[in-house]
């Protein structure tokens, strides 16, 4: 499968990257996880107890990525 990637905006194209992990993301146990993972996901979770950080809901979250990469 190719896709026009030169004849699409870049919230189609960060669309056309969404729709495979929210498929995916229904069966989260046949995507193996690599190790070095883990490590990340402990460190930003120390962060976050620490208060270093907030949280943000997802949904805003897209949402920012959408606006910072908006074709104007």
């Amino acid at each position: 499968m190719s896709l026009p990637l030169d004849e699409m905006s870049t919230e189609d194209k960060l669309r056309a990257m969404e729709e495979p992990w929210v498929d995916r993301s229904g069966t989260p146990e046949q995507i193996p996880s690599p190790e070095w993972h883990g490590d990340v996901l402990a460190d930003r979770k120390a962060r976050f107890r620490r208060v270093e950080v907030e949280p943000t809901d997802w949904s805003k979250a897209k949402q920012g990525l959408r606006d910072r990469t908006s074709e104007d």
